[in-house]
């Protein structure tokens, strides 16, 4: 059977995986059932270049790990990828800082990762590369004559082309990325864009298969959504009832859990909250927005800027409307354990996920899951999130219009129980539907399949080309049967 590779920018430690949120669960969740290793950051950060990768195996799980220098750290990782992919992808042009000299850096940590990563493949690997960070990675890879499958997945969404375009090196991301046998994205907007700036920047071909030819490169484009396992977040016997005894009586609660980004829409949401308690003052005193907004990036200048408007928001509307024993909004600047995300979500009327633009955001999927189906909340979702795409049934909302998103609060805080269940009832379907198990599963056939059509038209010599053909054939076959096994015994 084949090992699969995972390869991302930061690596977690498996004894505190399920602390882990995001990117991070989701790759873990997924090595659970294939064997392989997961290859990348450590996370730290050393004064000089340090002789090569660690391996340190815990549970039968495998992390091979290196460190950043601090100028890798400044250019690469806040530079390249969080000052300049990061804004461009979410359509923030204003925010990118295009003329800082930080692509140099970027390609050498990706080229460096890649003759780490290299001795330690074997013939039969499924490489999965992740997100921003590392898009010139199977390039570097090819370099060094790896003929493996090699897959990419981009977990935020991609603006269009236009935006993409805006980059200086925009040919040099566009045929870093042709050298991937599969792409994955999250959403069938995001495959538009991304083909649609594939052909405009390097004259990216469609082709009647469905593929697109880039230079003399053909790769396959998808979308795999990525779920969540709803057993996660899922009530076991008498949990519930316990938790309900508990639960507040008068006061409805507005959850949010965003990191503390930009792109989040955080502003906008207190902004919203303070124009339905002016808007609707019958409902002071029975409502509180609860927000975290875990730190992230604080070095990058954006970041500390958008943390002084949430506190001067936060303050603003509380000393307008708060009282001795009542505060509008709960504005918590820390992580939250995911071990408490579930009662948090179980114990909230609403789930207010509202970002201006996202990759998919679990979070709207986490807070489906943990709801009490008898007594469900409500979910209020931004249409730019990569989430409404498949949650439809959510309270869908305009992030940049203020009463839309205040009229949505009102909507949700009134609706019958009855609507309230059947709006659970198939959101809940959707998420148990595409689940993180399937989201794995079918990417990793997808790239099995693209990998021997790559090894089918190349031009090196028959008998080598048809021995990795028939090693990828029996890893396709392989894996299909365990595909409907699986299946079957969830039936």
């Amino acid at each position: 059977m084949a090992r699969l590779v995972m390869v991302s920018n930061r690596v977690i430690d498996f004894n505190a995986a399920q602390q882990a949120g995001g990117v991070g669960v989701a790759i873990y969740n997924t090595l659970e059932r294939q064997s392989g290793f997961w290859f990348g950051w450590d996370g730290q950060i050393e004064e000089t270049d340090q002789p090569g990768p660690k391996s340190i195996t815990v549970g039968g799980h495998t992390t091979v790990t290196e460190p950043l220098t601090a100028a890798d750290y400044n250019d690469y990782y806040l530079g390249y990828s969080n000052s300049v992919l990061w804004p461009v992808f979410h359509n923030r042009l204003d925010l990118a800082q295009f003329e800082a000299g930080y692509y140099a850096r970027y390609v050498e940590v990706n080229a460096r990762f890649a003759r780490h990563l290299a001795p330690l493949l074997k013939p039969d690997d499924v490489i999965w590369i992740h997100d921003y960070h590392l898009v010139p990675m199977a390039r570097e890879l090819r370099k060094l004559g790896v003929e493996n499958p090699i897959g990419f997945f981009l977990h935020i969404p991609i603006g269009p082309a236009q935006s993409l375009l805006a980059i200086p090196e925009n040919k040099e991301i566009a045929r870093a990325l042709g050298a991937y046998d599969l792409i994955g994205l999250q959403t069938q907007s995001d495959v538009r864009n991304l083909i649609d700036f594939l052909q405009r920047s390097v004259y990216g071909r469609l082709l009647p298969s469905g593929r697109i030819r880039v230079d003399d490169t053909e790769l396959d484009i998808g979308c795999f959504p990525v779920g969540i396992d709803p057993k996660d977040f899922a009530f076991g016997p008498g949990e519930e009832e316990a938790l309900a005894a508990n639960e507040a009586g008068d006061i409805h609660r507005i959850i949010g859990i965003d990191r503390l980004d930009y792109t989040k829409g955080l502003p906008q949401k207190f902004k919203a909250y303070g124009k339905f308690l002016e808007d609707f003052p019958e409902y002071r005193r029975s409502v509180v927005l609860s927000q975290f907004a875990p730190p992230t990036r604080e070095s990058v200048e954006a970041y500390a800027d958008i943390k002084a408007e949430l506190e001067s928001l936060a303050g603003s509307i509380n000393g307008r409307y708060g009282e001795l024993d009542w505060v509008p909004i709960n504005y918590i600047h820390r992580t939250i354990p995911r071990s408490e995300l579930r009662d948090i979500y179980r114990t909230s009327r609403i789930g207010l996920v509202t970002p201006l633009m996202d990759g998919m955001n679990l979070v709207a999927k986490e807070y489906i899951a943990s709801q009490n189906p008898v007594d469900p909340g409500v979910l209020i979702l931004s249409k730019f999130a990569g989430a409404a795409e498949q949650l439809s049934d959510a309270v869908l909302v305009n992030p940049y219009d203020l009463n839309d998103i205040s009229q949505g609060i009102k909507t949700a805080l009134e609706m019958s129980p009855a609507e309230r269940r059947q709006r659970y009832q198939k959101l809940m379907k959707t998420v148990c539907k595409s689940d993180a198990d399937a989201w794995g599963s079918s990417y990793f056939s997808a790239l099995l399949k693209a990998g021997q059509r790559r090894i089918a038209r190349s031009p090196k010599s028959p008998p080598e080309m048809g021995k990795a053909l028939e090693r990828l054939q029996r890893a396709t076959k392989k894996n299909t049967t365990d595909s409907r096994l699986s299946a079957n015994v969830g039936t």
